[in-house]
C-alpha cells in the first residue's frame, strides 16, 4: 500500500483542479443538500407564504399538497394516513412509546440511531421491557415473530454505519388485523431514496432533512389503518400523554392540513417542493433510481481502489443513500476530509461515535450522481497528493 503517511492536525495545502470538483460540493448525511431550485421557489413565494398563519389556507394548502404528494409517492393504499408533528424523529420515538406500543416492543439495534428507540421504550415506566435484537455494526439483524410483541421496531437505513435492510413483516407474523404486532419503521435517512412496500409496514416515519432536501424539526408518519386503530384504542384506555406527543391530536390536526403547534414554514415548503420534484419525474422510481446510480458509482470506485473499501461487507446491505468507505491505515481519512472541505467539498467526515478511519458520503436523490463521480475523483487526487 506504500509508505505510512503521518497523521497531521493541520490541513495540507492541496488544491484540487477545478475540472475535478463537483458542481455542488454538499455530501452531508443531514442536514442534506437543498436544491437551488427549491430555494428559488421559496424565495419567489416568500412574500405571501413566510410569516403567515399556519392556520390559514396559504399554509394549509401546502400541508395538504405535501400529504397528497407523499400518498402518491409511496403509493399508499386506501385508509393509510399521512400525519405530521414537530420535533423530528426523536420526538416521534417518544410519541410512539405513548401512542403505538401497547405493552411490549421488539427492536432491531445495529447502530447509533436504531438503538435509540429501544432506549426510549426501555425507560418508559408504563411499558414492559422491550426485546432488543442486536448485531455488529456493519450488519443488521432480523426481526423474530413473537406472540407477546405488539410492535416491531425496524430501521430502514442506519445513518451512522451505512447499512440498509429490507422492510418485511417478521417471518410468520400475521397482519395486525389478524392479531399480529404493528411494524414501525424508522426511515429517517431512507425514505424517498429506498424502495418500500406499504403492505410491509404500519408506521413508516421520517424527517425531511435527508432525502427530502429540507430542514429538520418535523416528523412525518405514514400510518396504516391498523396503526390508526392502535392509536385510538390506546387513547381509549386513558393512558396519560403530553399533548405535544399525543398521536390522536397529531392525527386530528393532520386531517385539517396542519400541525398541533406552529411548524417551520420554510421546512414544509422545501419538503413539499422536493416531493413534487420526485412525483413530476416518475415518483419513487425516479428518486430511488438516482440514489441507486450514485451507490453504483461510489462502491464500484471503492472496490477498484487500492486504498479504499466499502465498510459494509455484504453488498446487499450497503446503503444506497449513505455510503461508508474505509481507508487503508496508511491514509488518514480525517485529513482527506479536511482537504476536501478546504476545497469546498463538505461534510464527508465519518460518524464520530463509530470511530473508524473512513469517510461517510450521502447519496440522497437530490445529489447528482455525476457529483458522486467527481467526489471519487477528488478523493483519488487528494490521496495521491498526500503520498508525494
Amino acid at each position: 500500500m506504500g509508505a505510512m503517511i503521518p497523521y497531521v492536525t493541520e490541513t495540507p495545502d492541496i488544491r484540487i483542479p477545478p475540472n475535478l470538483l463537483p458542481a455542488d460540493g454538499r455530501f452531508g448525511a443531514g442536514p442534506s443538500k437543498v436544491r437551488p431550485e427549491a430555494v428559488a421557489a421559496l424565495s419567489a413565494a416568500s412574500g405571501s407564504f413566510l410569516g403567515t398563519s399556519h392556520r390559514q389556507k396559504t399554509v394549509k394548502s401546502v400541508v395538504g399538497s405535501l400529504r397528497a404528494g407523499l400518498t402518491s409517492l409511496f403509493s399508499l393504499p386506501d385508509g393509510y394516513e399521512v400525519v405530521l408533528g414537530n420535533g423530528g424523529t426523536t420526538c416521534f420515538w417518544d410519541a410512539a412509546t405513548f401512542g403505538l406500543i401497547e405493552h411490549k416492543s421488539q427492536h432491531l439495534s445495529f447502530g447509533e440511531f436504531s438503538s435509540k428507540f429501544a432506549t426510549a421504550a426501555a425507560t418508559a415506566p408504563h411499558l414492559g421491557d422491550p426485546e432488543v435484537i442486536s448485531s455488529e455494526v456493519g450488519t443488521h439483524p432480523l426481526p423474530v415473530a413473537r406472540e407477546d410483541v405488539d410492535l416491531y421496531a425496524l430501521t430502514h437505513n442506519e445513518t451512522s454505519t451505512g447499512v440498509m435492510m429490507p422492510i418485511l413483516r417478521p417471518g410468520g407474523a400475521p397482519l395486525p388485523a389478524d392479531g399480529g404486532g404493528l411494524v414501525a419503521v424508522d426511515a429517517t435517512s431512507g425514505a424517498g431514496g429506498l424502495q418500500v412496500d406499504p403492505a410491509e409496514f404500519d408506521a413508516y416515519y421520517f424527517a425531511p432533512q435527508k432525502c427530502f432536501g429540507s430542514d429538520g424539526g418535523l416528523w412525518v408518519a405514514l400510518l396504516s389503518p391498523a396503526a390508526v386503530d392502535r392509536i385510538g384504542s390506546i387513547a381509549a384506555t386513558g393512558r396519560w400523554v403530553p399533548a405535544s406527543m399525543d398521536l390522536t391530536i397529531a392525527l386530528d390536526n393532520a386531517r385539517l392540513e396542519q400541525t398541533y403547534n406552529t411548524p417551520a414554514l420554510a421546512t414544509i415548503f422545501l419538503f413539499d417542493n422536493q416531493v413534487q420534484w420526485f412525483n413530476d419525474n416518475g415518483g419513487l422510481g425516479f428518486s430511488t433510481g438516482r440514489s441507486d446510480r450514485s451507490a453504483e458509482i461510489l462502491y464500484s470506485w471503492a472496490d477498484n481502489s487500492d486504498f479504499a473499501t466499502p465498510f459494509v461487507h455484504r453488498e446487499q446491505d450497503r446503503s444506497h443513500v449513505i455510503g461508508t468507505i474505509d481507508f487503508d491505515d496508511s491514509i488518514d481519512a480525517a485529513v482527506v476530509a479536511k482537504v476536501l472541505r478546504a476545497n469546498g467539498v463538505v461534510d464527508t467526515e465519518p460518524y464520530r461515535k463509530l470511530g473508524r478511519n473512513q469517510l461517510r458520503i450521502a447519496m440522497f436523490p437530490g445529489i447528482d450522481p455525476e457529483d458522486i463521480a467527481s467526489l471519487c475523483a477528488c478523493i483519488t487526487h487528494v490521496v495521491g497528493a498526500l503520498a508525494q
